[in-house]
């Protein structure tokens, strides 16, 4: 076997060795700012209105950052053996979907998102830098793309716990943000939605899950063709 064949053995499928001091460096990186900006949320929240910081999508996939930034460095440090695939696909996922969502309507009106009530250091790092972290590993370190399939029914599931704590829970026990049409929602544009446009918004959203999917694995795809190392033959 030459050396390019050990090579690809030892580094796993993707030729990429993981447990390379870069690489471990960059995810203690990636994983002690997740787990400071996680920590800071949770800790000085407001928790007047019932749900606390947990209202928002942003914190849930903060929260799921932190759990798969926590795995993906356990597995450089040999710790577990499970790869985790499905978590970064669907960690890398959420916050792409954070990211549109909010700087969408943020261009539209920051008050559609609360966002000129959010300080700066921590509104990029939740709705830029974070999730930008998180991608990387996923795309380029992790290599997790790969059988994308099986992150589509967790993606699907995790859009419609969401709504449903939304809807059932949030709602129901917030007055504010106070709306044309309904109040207690997390995001102050849902409330002038009636509830059919919410369900066709919180539909498109499922399916925007997908699409993004299906593009983080097809660009997946290309970041692993172009830099699997050539096998030569003896």
């Amino acid at each position: 076997m030459c050396w390019a064949s050990r090579r690809l053995a030892k580094s796993g499928r993707n030729g990429l060795d993981v447990h390379a001091r870069p690489v471990l460096v960059y995810r203690w990186i990636v994983f002690l700012l997740a787990a400071g900006y996680a920590l800071y949320q949770i800790v000085t929240a407001d928790y007047s209105k019932p749900g606390g910081p947990f209202r928002f999508l942003t914190i849930w996939a903060l929260l799921l950052s932190f759990y798969s930034a926590s795995r993906m460095l356990a597995i450089s440090e040999d710790r577990i053996t499970r790869p985790h695939h499905v978590t970064a696909m669907c960690a890398a996922v959420l916050n792409v979907m954070v990211v549109f969502l909010y700087w969408r309507l943020f261009f539209q009106d920051p008050a559609l998102v609360g966002g000129d009530n959010i300080p700066p250091l921590e509104q990029y790092y939740l709705h830029g830098a974070g999730p930008l972290l998180q991608i990387i590993d996923a795309l380029f370190i992790g290599r997790v793309f790969h059988r994308a399939w099986r992150a589509a029914v967790p993606l699907v599931g995790l859009v419609a716990v969401y709504v449903a704590w939304a809807e059932l829970f949030v709602q129901r026990f917030n007055t504010t943000p106070s709306g044309p049409v309904t109040s207690g929602l997390p995001y102050p544009f849902l409330n002038a939605m009636a509830f059919p446009d919410r369900a066709i918004f919180y539909m498109s959203n499922a399916g925007l899950a997908i699409i993004v999917l299906a593009g983080l694995a097809a660009l997946g795809w290309v970041v692993t063709r172009l830099s699997r190392p050539s096998l030569v033959k003896n």
